[in-house]
């Protein structure tokens, strides 16, 4: 209960020594550092990837499998990942998150913000 009380109040006790990084749950603060030591231990059963952390894994797995578990509910299109899910509904609702701080031109994705100002 404790633990789950966290994710209410924010409360991050375990602070990565590497960087800035904290946690509210000690075993995600391990699997974090991780990425600093280059430690792969979830290897790919399928080819010769290899990941720090489990769910990184399990989405690659999703490259081999086909499976598309997240779907959008206004067209029915399918996505492997939640992220490509929450990128194309912004072709539904127009939404521009990225900004241009310069021009104030909007994108709906952080890459081509990117492109933009590089020109």
């Amino acid at each position: 209960l404790i633990i789950h009380n966290r994710t209410h109040t924010g409360e991050k006790p375990y602070q990565c020594s590497q960087c800035d990084k904290a946690f509210s749950y000690k075993p995600i603060l391990i699997e974090h550092q991780r990425t600093h030591t280059g430690e792969k231990l979830y290897q790919c059963s399928q080819c010769d990837k290899a990941f720090s952390r489990n769910s990184s894994l399990i989405k690659h797995n999703r490259t081999h499998t086909g499976e598309k578990p997240y779907q959008c509910n206004k067209c029915d299109k399918n996505f492997s990942l939640s992220s490509s899910l929450i990128r194309h509904n912004r072709t539904h609702t127009g939404e521009k998150p990225y900004q241009c701080s310069q021009c104030n031109k909007a994108y709906s994705q952080k890459n081509n913000l990117i492109i933009h100002n590089r020109t």
